[in-house]
This record gives C-alpha cells, structure tokens and sequence, in this order.
C-alpha cells in the first residue's frame, strides 16, 4: 500500500510539472506574487475546532508549493461516533502539497496529509486514563485554492502583502495505522462491543473541506 501511494504521488507531481512545463512557452505574462514565500492562519480551526492552522507557501512563476500543520483540533463527531456518543480530538494534522498556478490568484494542488487521531466518550476529559483508541490516518487529494490580494494596488508593500485564502479540498483516507482500517472496543454506555472504521477528515466524516485563511506575503507582489 505504501509503496503504491508513493508511486501515485510520484506520477502526479510529474504530470503536474509536466503541464506547468507546457503550458510556459506559451503564457508569456508573469504572474502577481511569485518566487515569494507566505504565511497564513487557518480561521475555520479556531471558530469551528477549537484549534489553529499554520500554512507556509512558496511560488514559483508557476508552481506552488506548501506545508501546513494543524493543532489541537476538535471535529464535531458524527454517523456512529455521534450514535455512540464519542467525541473525536486530533492533536495534530500535518502535510505538504504541490500546485500549479492557473492565474496569480487560482491554484490547483496534490496533497499528502498525516492526521493523528483520538477518540474519547463524549464530555469526558480528554487524557491518557479516558482515551478510547489512538491512530493515524494517511490521505491523497487535491485542492482548488484562491488567494485574494485586498490591497494589492497599494504603493506600500506592508499593504500589498496582506493575503487571504480560499480553498476547497478532497483528502482522501487511503491507509492508516490500524488493521483493516477499524477498530473495536466496549461501549460503556451500551455494554457491548463496537466496531468503527477510521474517521475522515472532512465536514460530516468525509473527505471534503473547507478553509478560510488570513495571512502576509513576503516582498509584497
């Protein structure tokens, strides 16, 4: 399994640097904010999850490239870990990425994500003593992005550099560290044994997300 993720990985990132390759002969036009590296705060971890987000990008006339480290996070349990009454905590969730810029705003990336998870009974303090089960989960995806530049006119470069991020993203779960994906163990509420699959990332268990980050530009456009 390994193995193949790595292939596939391998595959994408050529094809993507491939088509950049391409398609560079023939857009004559530099783009807005290249060969600059950006820093930028997630603001759906801390409204929503109960954590926080740190993204580190850096362009190319083309290319994009980033790392992104997500902490302490809080998803809202669903499917049969809402009906067992368990709550889901994710110490961290961390990844890299690779894109391509369709325009200075608009970039398409592959992603390869780590996700730590935990799983507690619902309102119990969240400890070694009350942890249910502990795993990792490893995703593949891709990711539509769009940067926004409010001030990007500015004849200040402390004005230019203040950046915004959109981004829709499908991470999905292709391995973890648990056999068969799954797990059981003895609901204390109900007295009988259960058995679950390893949660997704994304709204709902799945793999779809959704992210609105804030955050500056180095060297401005």
């Amino acid at each position: 399994m390994k193995k193949s993720i790595v292939t596939l990985a391998v595959s994408i990132t050529c094809l993507i640097s491939q088509f950049a390759n391409a398609q560079s002969s023939t857009v004559k036009k530099d783009f807005l904010y290249s060969n600059r590296f950006s820093v930028l705060a997630g603001l759906i971890q801390p409204a929503v999850l109960k954590g926080g987000n740190v993204e580190i990008n850096y362009t190319t006339k083309r290319m994009m490239f980033e790392y992104s480290h997500g902490f302490s996070l809080d998803p809202s349990s669903s499917g049969d870990y809402k009906n067992q009454q368990l709550s889901l905590h994710l110490p961290y969730s961390t990844g890299f990425g690779i894109g391509y810029r369709i325009n200075s705003h608009l970039d398409v990336r592959f992603e390869s994500k780590l996700h730590s998870w935990e799983v507690y009974y619902k309102g119990q303090e969240q400890n070694d003593k009350n942890k249910i089960e502990n795993y990792k989960t490893y995703t593949l995806g891709v990711g539509i992005y769009y940067r926004y530049f409010p001030f990007k006119n500015s004849s200040s470069k402390l004005f230019q550099a203040i950046t915004t991020s959109s981004s829709f993203r499908w991470w999905k779960n292709v391995s973890s560290s648990l056999n068969n994906n799954e797990f059981s163990y003895t609901n204390n509420f109900f007295n009988k044994t259960e058995t679950l699959k390893v949660a997704n990332i994304g709204i709902g268990n799945t793999p779809l997300i959704f992210n609105v980050a804030i955050g500056y530009t180095l060297g401005g456009k």
